[in-house]
């Protein structure tokens, strides 16, 4: 596994011949050259920033050194084995500090034209608990001053600390994190479990100790110390990960006291329901799935896929012993992830990552009448515009394409023999 900084360097990035505006150019140029990692100067900024940087499966494989195949269980080991990272005295987010913070030299983009402001979008939030210990979170954020930014806080484990906190809370921001931190901040996880615990079970995390007793990864680009306050502020418009855009809320303002970086720190722009975007929130349930579709039947591969914005939508294969296995599976995708809205169940000879196979097992080896699974008036996504904008209930749809068990050879595809076509042309 190599770092954030290393995988830059390494990776044959694309690099821009001129300096980009934040002011909508420069998230244009990330969705223009959307999977493909790019580093750009920005103008009126003192960093240089970078995009797309795991924006594809392949790319997050490469980091963590495994292949496609060993990935999500790679994940599901690491959930289950947690490991206490090592603090140390001093790392390289610790090069450079101030307290004259100035957000407006940072290369903060101003993504679309219809947002609220300029967005951090790969901040992760660090938050400690005297109970319930040290919290990774992903959190989206407007700017609105020099050194104040509105947070999207959603009902779950920040907003508890604050709850217990009595409303205000000292945390910690990290921006450009290497991928094992990224991927375990975006893992659901059990209040009280400390996500950096998972990173480290991917690849080894080195911690430092900020001036405000937070202790993040040593090798990150930036950190900020900051205090989320009790007042707030309208927040949004803003992309969400389904490329429509969210309401405006009241959300807490956070004014941000401190900043560290490392020597040339790179600022890591995430285009918002860009693939990027997309792999770092949905890969992470694939695990979840694959965990709660092995305690009903054999689950081979799971696929949270783009075009059901890596969140609303999953292709599941299974290795089938008994009839009723993809009607199992369809209730406990939906369990391992519960904001799962459509899942289709194929048979392990059918490549979850090919939506064309996927589209072939559903149109020969599926019938509306015997598998498929309607489920109304369910608790779905906050992220999907068609759900009830109050309560979210949804209709959730699950699809068995799989071959039934007692007529193999009718369902069985073709398979041609394997040439190589440089042999013979």
């Amino acid at each position: 596994m190599t770092t954030f900084r290393e995988f830059i360097e390494n990776i044959g990035i694309l690099e821009t011949k001129k300096q980009v505006s934040k002011n909508l150019d420069l998230a244009g140029l990330m969705a223009a050259l959307d999977g493909k990692p790019v580093r750009t100067e920005v103008m009126n900024a003192d960093f240089e920033a970078v995009g797309n940087v795991f924006s594809t499966r392949e790319l997050v494989c490469r980091c963590l050194g495994c292949s496609r195949e060993e990935l999500i269980s790679k994940l599901l080991d690491a959930v289950k084995n947690p490991k206490k990272p090592e603090l140390v005295e001093t790392g390289p987010v610790l090069e450079n500090s101030t307290t004259n913070i100035d957000l407006e030299r940072l290369p903060i983009p101003l993504h679309a034209d219809k947002d609220g402001g300029p967005y951090i979008s790969s901040g992760i939030v660090i938050a400690n608990d005297p109970e319930y210990g040290r919290n990774l979170s992903f959190h989206r954020m407007m700017v609105i001053g020099k050194n104040k930014v509105v947070v999207r806080i959603l009902n779950r484990h920040l907003q508890e600390f604050l709850n217990r906190a009595g409303g205000e809370l000292e945390v910690a921001v990290i921006v450009g994190a290497s991928i094992n931190v990224l991927l375990s901040a975006a893992i659901s996880s059990k209040l009280g479990q400390d996500e950096l615990e998972y990173a480290n079970a991917l690849a080894t995390v080195k911690t430092v100790k900020l001036s405000n007793g937070i202790e993040i990864p040593a090798d990150c680009e930036f950190a900020f110390q900051g205090k989320i306050m009790k007042e707030m502020h309208n927040e949004g418009p803003f992309i969400d990960l389904t490329g429509t855009y969210d309401v405006v809320r009241k959300q807490q303002i956070m004014k941000i006291t401190k900043m560290y970086h490392r020597n040339n720190a790179l600022w890591h722009v995430l285009l918002p329901g860009g693939l990027e975007h997309k792999v770092l929130m949905g890969m992470p349930r694939e695990p979840t799935i694959m965990e709660k579709v092995n305690e009903v039947c054999e689950c081979k591969a799971v696929n949270i896929t783009p075009g059901g914005c890596s969140w609303l939508h999953a292709v599941v294969s299974i290795k089938k012993k008994s009839e009723d296995d993809g009607k199992k599976a369809i209730d406990a995708a939906f369990e391992g992830h519960r904001s799962l809205k459509h899942v289709v169940i194929v048979d392990d000879d059918i490549d979850v990552d090919n939506p064309a196979k996927v589209e072939w097992a559903i149109a020969t080896r599926f019938q509306a009448g015997r598998g498929l699974i309607v489920k109304e008036k369910q608790k779905g996504s906050s992220l999907d515009p068609s759900a009830n904008p109050h309560t979210y209930e949804t209709a959730k749809m699950g699809i068995d394409a799989t071959k039934p068990l007692n007529d193999l050879n009718v369902f069985e595809k073709a398979e041609w023999k394997k040439i190589n076509p440089e042999e013979w042309i």
